[in-house]
């Protein structure tokens, strides 16, 4: 999430883009939009590997279309991307496209009627489906629409440090990790031996996402690929998600994993024998760690073949206030290509979620064996469910198990089940 700054700075940065963008959605209709080319302004990710694919695909693009000149600019900072978006739509002056949009916020966004159904558009529907396969149902809406292109995914799994493995006399090249049980005796030795003061450190804060990146990967392992709610019900309380929660609370309870937040990166600064992050690490581990990598683990110990994680994933969506809609568009699917999505690939190590990505790009995961692995894993994730108050939902069970599994205020069982009513009733609402 992105450093705060005042308002006035976040409200001088949109009027910028508003001015670019062509303003609100006001004067035309939506079909003379959907029609409609001309200049456009689009929002990037802070990441620099991505702003240096952005702009590459922008000049690609204003090269070939010098009659719809795009604009490109990193999305302004703020205390997250999701508020900076909000206000942008409140004040009706979102850029036509950004390359930042976070699944968990489209519900929201779409409830503000900030976003354009991509099925508008004539080869809206097919277009998504055919590049994405079967991955892309999960980015529906409840109305069966799709107001976000699924662009992007970090399908998460276990980094392991080989150096503190070896210390404590573990096998580097097959660790013993895939079942609760051999996790768990695994870190103990980690600990015990020296190799890092924690086995893993996950973010013990409770921002709402934080249990992305230790509750659900492990969570969507365990039951075979199900979200956190299915048909407006909660799963997490089930005996899949109570076995979960029990796992993470005994590595608190055994100080296997840390109840403070650390300000850094545990595992680089090897404070930390195991990390769950995705592939974009890859570059940042390089020449820092000497790492592995495996799935999550699972009860009884999952085939990696079979084994779900969370996907991390980051889409695009296309906002209503832009006028040049047909320009933002055509746009969309030049930067979601074969040739984009692949140099995308190149510049980030991030899978784009293309139906098949190992098979869509031999060459790339033959020269660049540490991916291959992930592109693999890309093939079973699991996105946060696409329902109305997500944000409001993954709070309240961040709640519940912040104090129950992390800080063990509550038997972390009777806290799964007592988050239920209050998540169920969240995802009834429009």
């Amino acid at each position: 999430m992105k450093r705060k700054v005042t308002s006035a700075l976040v409200a001088i940065t949109l009027a910028g883009a508003a001015a670019a963008c062509g303003g609100g959605s006001g004067g035309g209709s939506a079909d003379a939009a959907a029609q409609a080319r001309g200049p456009i302004t689009v929002w990037l990710s802070n990441n620099a590997e991505e702003v240096a694919w952005g702009k590459q695909m922008v000049a690609a693009w204003n090269t070939a279309h010098p009659d719809q000149k795009v604009t490109a600019q990193e999305i302004p900072a703020g205390k997250s991307s999701e508020e900076v978006i909000g206000a942008a739509i409140t004040a009706g002056n979102a850029p036509c496209l950004i390359y930042n949009t976070s699944p968990a916020s489209v519900s929201q966004f779409q409830k503000q009627g900030g976003l354009v159904a991509l099925d508008s558009f004539a080869d809206g529907k097919s277009y998504i489906e055919s590049r994405s396969g079967k991955t892309a149902e999960q980015y529906k809406s409840t109305d069966g629409k799709y107001y976000q292109l699924p662009w992007k995914d970090n399908p998460v799994m276990i980094f392991y440090n080989k150096k503190a493995f070896a210390k404590a006399g573990i096998d580097t090249a097959k660790p013993p990790l895939a079942t609760y049980d051999q996790f768990l005796a695994t870190s103990r030795k980690v600990v015990a031996a020296g190799g890092a003061k924690y086995a893993i450190w996950p973010a013990p804060s409770n921002e709402f996402y934080q249990s992305w990146f230790d509750f659900y990967p492990l969570f969507a392992a365990e039951t075979g690929g199900k979200q956190l709610i299915a048909d407006g019900k909660s799963q997490f309380a089930s005996e899949e998600g109570k076995k979960v929660a029990a796992f993470w609370r005994t590595l608190y309870a055994d100080k296997l994993a840390s109840q403070e937040k650390y300000n850094g990166d545990a595992f680089v600064d090897g404070k930390a024998a195991m990390a769950i992050v995705g592939p974009w690490a890859v570059a940042v581990y390089k020449n820092k760690v000497q790492w592995g990598a495996v799935p999550v683990p699972t009860s009884a110990g999952k085939p990696a073949a079979e084994t779900y994680t969370f996907s991390d994933a980051k889409n695009v969506a296309m906002y209503s206030a832009c006028k040049n809609r047909g320009t933002a568009w055509d746009l969309l699917k030049f930067s979601t290509s074969k040739e984009q999505d692949g140099k995308l690939l190149e510049g980030t190590g991030q899978m784009p979620l293309r139906d098949g990505v190992a098979g869509v790009y031999p060459e790339y995961f033959a020269k660049n064996g540490d991916y291959k692995q992930f592109a693999d894993q890309a093939a079973r994730t699991v996105e946060v469910p696409n329902v109305p108050n997500s944000i409001a939902i993954w709070q309240a069970f961040r709640d519940a198990y912040s104090k129950s599994v992390i800080f063990g205020q509550q038997d972390p069982g009777a806290a799964l089940d007592g988050a239920v009513q209050k998540v169920d009733q969240l995802a009834s609402q429009s």
